[in-house]
Formats: C-alpha cells, structure tokens, sequence
C-alpha cells in the first residue's frame, strides 16, 4: 500500500510540475530536436545506420535461403514427407521383384 501511495504521490507532482512547464517548454524541446535530426551530421550518420542495417538483414536472408532452399509455399508442400518417399521406394521394390509381396517389410507396417 506505501508503494501505491508513493508512486501516486510521485505521478501527482510530476503532472503538476509538467504543466507548470507547460506549451512553451514543449515547443522548446520540440524545436531542439528537429534542429538535432536535421542536423547534416545526424543526416549523414543516419543514412550511414540504415545501410548497415540493410546490409545485415540481406547477409541474414541469404544465410537463411541457404539454410532452407524453399522458394515458395508451394515447393514447401509439395515436398514428399519421409513416410511418402518411405512408400514409393516400397513399391518400386516391390514391382520390380526385389522384394515378395505381403512381407513384413511393408511401410508402417512390423518388422
């Protein structure tokens, strides 16, 4: 409870001592800070951060299209799953007489 009172207490004469300050200091600071982000030197420094940052979130792309070679939703699902491959390269045994039908070697199936 002391700190509920504490903290109100505190919000009270912040909220008092800011409008105190009131629309002039706002303008002040306001007008200070677009002096300092219109700045050549802030200018020239944020296009430099950007770059960086552009470079890096391309390195980090590139890094992932290696790791995970999908170029759409698409390719993705029509990727076979292992028990699908798992199926075909039964059968194909199967139909081509390198393995008798009805074995226990059927996917799924005991072995």
């Amino acid at each position: 409870m002391r700190y509920r009172i504490t903290f109100a207490a505190g919000l009270a004469i912040g909220y008092v001592l800011g409008a105190k300050a009131g629309r002039a200091r706002y303008e002040q600071l306001s007008r200070t800070a677009r002096k300092v982000a219109d700045s050549p030197v802030v200018q020239e420094v944020a296009g430099l951060v950007g770059a960086q940052v552009s470079n890096a979130g391309r390195t980090v792309y590139d890094k992932a299209v290696d790791r995970m070679p999908v170029t759409s939703l698409r390719d993705f699902l029509a990727r076979p799953t292992d028990e699908e491959i798992e199926f075909v390269e039964w059968e194909a045994r199967s139909s081509n007489g390198t393995q008798p039908r009805g074995d226990k070697g059927a996917p799924g199936g005991e072995r």
